[in-house]
């Protein structure tokens, strides 16, 4: 009986094994793959999608290109990678981390401020940037010293900011503090009423109000509710920090090379540098003036390739758009030609308007064009800008002394620091083409990056207003 029984082991054992890869190759055939990497599907399809909403520090549209600091920061993220940047808009900053955590985009990048609560949500990438909370009024109204005047003001700000989380702070310690919320407005409409002189205050990041003070420069700081805030980029947490690592690499390359100061400045140098008088002239002028000029200078702009506003801009800083200046200098007209100028340009008359404005941009045209390939926009338009005030060969003097003191001769920000050593004896006598007012160059390019930024801020929000032929404006309505 024990050998029968061993025998029926026997066989059973062996239909058993002959039936395993039957039973065993279906386990094996179904078994997932191993997960694809963040970055790897990223770079596998080529696209990385950011999260943001539209807004003047954020991301937005312009007739000739996309633009915004958040955007050119993840744009260049993405060229870092080698991939495309699709972006994700949401009509408020409220919307922002929820629609990251549904996985509705690879990162969010939207003025996001740093703060405990969100941490325990996302994963933040270093800082690139510090906003402050500011109280803002319009210039005339009452200004308020501190959190006990906002008691028993009107103020009204977007749900779901960084703003509406201060105030919930701060009426913990002021009970008596309120405040009205939408979901609706946004920062910049809220800023544009208190403008208008239809609400009294509101809060807003110190960013915004400050590229918003451009074009509506009556717009007052009363004071910050915090200290600076660390703004960052966010990601999802996950134990796949491929992405997440690839950003903060790019993040400190990016800052270390000095691509970040230099983008920095490119959006917010010339807000920070501005002031009220100047500009206030200057949106007076262009519903005044600017309109007699203005097709000569778009036809000028075509015809060289270069933006008419821009244009505008330089003569602005040279003429207030008068035509019949003239400096102390000897130089005159609208766009204010040398003598020396002029004649090579073929020009008799210097201030008959249209030869002047034709004879400027062709000069413009011409200093961009002959500065090295290599020196790339927009650090090429504002080299150009210098050298239209000082001439090239000066320009190229700074450039030499800031490559001999370890600079890069390509970058605007560092040869604006060289450009005033040309007036030191110290500097100027070992340079090959000697003395200049360098800190002239300085100002005019700041200043007419200042005038360029206002004029093409009013005259996009013009041309995305609905218009019919009758009440189409040549120049913005102000």
């Amino acid at each position: 009986m024990a050998k029968q029984t061993t025998l029926f082991q026997i066989r059973a054992w062996r239909v058993v094994i002959a039936l395993m890869p039957v039973v065993v190759l279906p386990l094996i055939s179904g078994c997932p793959a191993p997960q694809e990497r963040q970055l790897e599907a990223i770079k596998r399809t080529g696209q990385m999608t950011m999260l943001t909403y539209a807004g003047t520090t954020t991301y937005y549209e312009t007739p000739d290109a996309l633009a915004g600091f958040e955007y050119d920061l993840a744009k260049a993220f993405a060229d870092d990678l080698d991939v495309r940047l699709q972006v994700l808009t949401v009509d408020r900053f409220a919307e922002v981390l929820p629609r990251l955590l549904a996985g509705d985009a690879d990162f969010a990048a939207a003025n996001i401020t740093v703060t405990d609560k969100r941490r325990a949500k996302v994963r933040f990438t270093p800082p690139y940037q510090k906003i402050r909370q500011q109280v803002v009024y319009r210039l005339g109204s009452a200004r308020p010293a501190g959190i006990q005047d906002l008691i028993g003001r009107e103020i009204e700000i977007q749900s779901g900011t960084n703003a509406a989380v201060r105030l919930r702070e701060l009426k913990q310690s002021h009970p008596k503090l309120d405040w009205l919320e939408s979901k609706d407005t946004g920062p910049e409409e809220y800023l544009q009423l208190v403008w208008e002189g239809l609400l009294d205050l509101t809060v807003a990041n110190s960013n915004v109000v400050a590229l918003d003070r451009q074009y509506l420069p009556e717009l007052q700081v009363a004071f910050s509710l915090e200290e600076p805030q660390p703004v960052a980029w966010a990601f999802r947490r996950s134990k796949d920090t491929s992405l997440y690592d690839a950003a903060v690499k790019f993040l400190q390359e990016y800052r270390s090379s000095g691509a970040l100061a230099h983008l920095v400045d490119r959006y917010y140098g010339p807000a920070s540098r501005s002031n009220f008088i100047n500009l206030t002239v200057f949106r007076a002028r262009i519903r005044r003036r600017l309109p007699t000029y203005q097709q000569m200078l778009e036809n000028a702009g075509k015809k060289y390739n270069i933006d008419w506003r821009l244009l505008a801009s330089v003569a602005y800083q040279e003429s207030y758009w008068n035509p019949e200046s003239v400096s102390h200098t000897g130089v005159r007209g609208f766009m204010m030609l040398t003598r020396t100028t002029a004649a090579e340009l073929g020009i008799d008359d210097r201030q008959n308007v249209e030869a002047s404005i034709d004879g400027g941009t062709r000069y413009l045209r011409d200093l961009l064009d002959r500065l090295p390939p290599r020196i790339q926009f927009p650090d090429r338009l504002w080299f150009a800008l210098a050298a239209y005030n000082t001439g090239l060969y000066h320009l190229e003097d700074a450039r030499v002394l800031t490559q001999e003191q370890g600079g890069d001769p390509d970058k605007w920000n560092e040869v604006r620091q060289r450009l005033p050593l040309l007036s030191d004896p110290k500097w100027y006598g070992h340079t090959k083409y000697g003395y200049a007012r360098g800190d002239e160059p300085v100002r005019f390019v700041r200043r007419v990056r200042t005038y360029y930024d206002v004029l093409r801020k009013i005259d996009d929000k013009e041309k995305a207003r609905p218009t019919t032929p009758a009440t189409k404006l040549k120049a913005p309505a102000l």
